[in-house]
């Protein structure tokens, strides 16, 4: 049984670690200094400028997604849960509450780009950078009208 909870400062630690091992799991295209480099990021402004719920099983913390109004800017599984309904769980907590979703997902994270399509949203545009101004092509995403509510 997943159980979706509001992530505590408390929590930040373990949610770092899950974004790192799902990171060097699923995007292939970053090197390790990409990583190091964008963990600071995480740890100091995403985890407690966003709010962040996380999914839980009985043996740990799962994964988490982090939003800023219906944008979900970061949705990471520990890949030790991958394909256990953890992701799909906290897409339909964010959707709960905060109605149809948007999301920007690398272009060059198939995986993630399919995940998203499977859960009811659309590319409807791209830039040729990330936020950052890196060379990492962004897919901006929304939520068909028919988007499954899980």
């Amino acid at each position: 049984m997943i159980t979706i909870r509001p992530a505590t400062t408390r929590d930040h630690a373990t949610l770092l670690a899950v974004w790192l091992a799902s990171v060097r799991a699923t995007h292939g295209f970053l090197t390790e200094a990409d990583i190091q480099s964008l963990l600071p990021v995480v740890r100091d402004v995403a985890l407690p400028g966003l709010e962040v719920w996380l999914a839980e099983l009985p043996d740990g913390i799962a994964g988490f997604v982090g939003l800023t109004d219906a944008h979900v800017e970061a949705l990471f599984v520990d890949p030790r849960f991958f394909r256990r309904g953890c992701g799909q769980a906290l897409l339909a907590h964010a959707r709960y509450r905060k109605g149809p979703l948007t999301v920007d997902v690398n272009e060059q994270n198939p995986s993630a780009l399919a995940f998203y399509q499977a859960n009811g949203f659309e590319v409807g545009g791209r830039s040729p950078v990330d936020a950052s101004g890196n060379p990492f092509p962004l897919l901006h995403l929304h939520e068909r009208h028919s988007a499954p509510h899980l």
